[in-house]
């Protein structure tokens, strides 16, 4: 294939150009990006509530409009999948990803509006690309093909014709530009399959004979997928199979559980990562240097940020820092004002920051306990009522528990170890563990989704506690008492690790 890269490259060199002004000016390109917002929906009906007019400044927005959690817009944005139009965002909004839900639900449907997906998930995406050309002047990266991993429009819910509702990869991959189509595999028939059983070997057949320069993706699939070409190839680098890969585009979850694994199939000398933050809810930052995986926030993507210190998040009246007020060094809550129709949403994610001219963050992990190691993001309330319908089932009593994921190793893949501490045992373990995880996939849709036929991750793993484990392991941190409190997800296993020490101690 030709190398179209040095002819494209000046196209992305002038996006770099733009985004100098986040140096100096990021409080200008923040405060615009607002006034645009509350002009383009002061028609709607969240702009009449709130009285948007073209002079509302920053200081009168946030007294206006109150912060809002999942569960305050969610009527709204069941109206919109119901086709109403001018509630959150102005007209009709046909595209909707699912996420994890929030208490009570299965899943969140989080609105793609036409101006989202254009000015803000493929912006990001062009931003990504800019970048990584920036710190890779010996490119060629158009001189082969993009290897995109998507999920399905597989949803629980029924809606009216015309109306989309899937994971978010699903949706930019269903409106992305044909011309796109020509450069990139899988097709958009087998990208957009649901069975997973069908479609991983699909994905292979359809990529191992390509001519691959770039992938992007979640990490925990695309090791499932890249695993599965070296096999049908018989090789062991994946580089022998696609010689000028060059660069993995990788968010969704922390790339470090499997940055060793990837650099067991991989030539260190050819290959780079580059880390991105592209949510459901919008396209927020990319990685920027090779000295740090630390990712600038895009300023000019229809969306407004908004931060509460971590010291404030469980306040009924917090403080929320624009971004021209956070300080290096500390974590906050993020919020976002977007496009998309959501007004000073609490995302549920915290960041650090780690520069403030521009403006650079590392996800810092979910404003509460979650398992997110493998995409499933398993949140406490799941875990704590998937523990009661299986007490329920099973006879047992659960005392106290905790669970940390176990990362896939080779010919291995990963799972939940649940450590639990039983008041009454159940009869039998092994039904414990399917029914537990049998409810789980009731309750989230991104866990049940990942244990689709084990493809991308294993039953959960129960280690029994000896009487007392939890009681010693927070005296062992001066926690036992008033301040008891035994996390119950961790989305690394430091914590389960010092406790599963202590429960090994004859």
């Amino acid at each position: 294939m030709f190398n179209f890269t040095p002819l494209v490259r000046p196209v992305f060199e002038s996006r770099i150009r733009k985004s100098l002004r986040f140096i100096d000016y990021g409080d200008v390109v923040q405060r615009e990006q607002l006034y645009t917002l509350i002009g383009q929906a002061s028609f709607t009906e969240i702009g009449q509530k709130y009285k948007f007019i073209d002079s509302l400044t920053y200081d009168q927005f946030r007294e206006r409009v109150p912060l809002h959690s999942y569960e305050d817009l969610q009527p709204a944005i069941m109206r919109m999948v119901a086709g109403e139009k001018d509630v959150l965002w102005r007209g009709v909004t046909t595209h909707f990803a699912q996420s994890s839900g929030t208490t009570g639900r299965k899943s969140k449907y989080i609105p793609i509006t036409p101006e989202s997906l254009k000015q803000c998930h493929y912006q990001g995406g062009f931003d990504v690309v800019a970048h990584y050309l920036n710190l890779n002047p010996d490119s060629r990266l158009f001189a082969g093909k993009s290897f995109i991993l998507g999920g399905s429009f597989a949803n629980e819910l029924k809606t009216k014709p015309g109306v989309k509702v899937g994971d978010l990869s699903a949706n930019l991959i269903e409106n992305i530009n044909p011309i796109a189509n020509l450069v990139r595999v899988p097709s958009k028939e087998i990208a957009l399959m649901e069975d997973w059983e069908k479609k991983l070997p699909a994905l292979v057949e359809s990529s191992m004979n390509e001519d691959i320069t770039n992938i992007s993706g979640v990490p925990s699939w695309f090791l499932t997928v890249l695993e599965e070409v070296l096999h049908r190839k018989g090789a062991s680098c994946i580089h022998d199979v696609w010689p000028h890969l060059e660069v993995f585009f990788h968010g969704g979850i922390s790339f470090e559980p499997y940055r060793d694994q990837y650099r067991r199939i991989c030539n260190p000398d050819k290959m780079h990562y580059l880390e991105t933050y592209n949510a459901s809810e919008g396209f927020f930052a990319v990685q920027t240097s090779w000295e740090s995986n630390a990712m600038m926030l895009l300023l000019d993507v229809g969306v407004f940020y908004e931060f509460i210190p971590l010291e404030d998040i469980d306040s009924d009246n917090p403080r929320v820092l624009p971004i021209w007020e956070v300080e290096k060094g500390k974590t906050y809550a993020l919020v976002i004002t977007a496009n998309n129709g959501l007004w000073r949403y609490k995302i549920g994610d915290t960041v650090k920051i780690e520069q403030t001219a521009p403006v650079k963050i590392k996800i810092a992990g979910r404003t509460r306990h979650f398992i997110n190691a493998f995409g499933e993001e398993l949140m406490v309330y799941n875990a704590d009522e998937a523990i009661k319908r299986t007490c329920r089932d099973t006879g047992a009593e659960v005392k106290d528990y905790t669970a940390a994921p176990v990362y896939a190793s080779e010919g291995q893949h990963g799972h939940h170890q649940w450590l639990i501490e039983f008041g009454c045992w159940p009869h039998d373990i092994k039904l414990f563990a399917e029914r537990l995880d049998a409810h789980l996939k009731e309750l989230n849709s991104d866990y049940e989704a990942k244990r689709y036929k084990n493809i991308f991750l294993d039953m959960p793993e129960i280690t029994i506690a000896r009487t007392g484990l939890f009681d010693r392991w927070l005296g062992s941190t001066g926690k036992r008492g008033g301040q008891r409190k035994v996390p119950r997800l961790v989305n690394d296993r430091a914590i389960i690790s010092q406790m599963l020490e202590i429960n090994n101690e004859q």
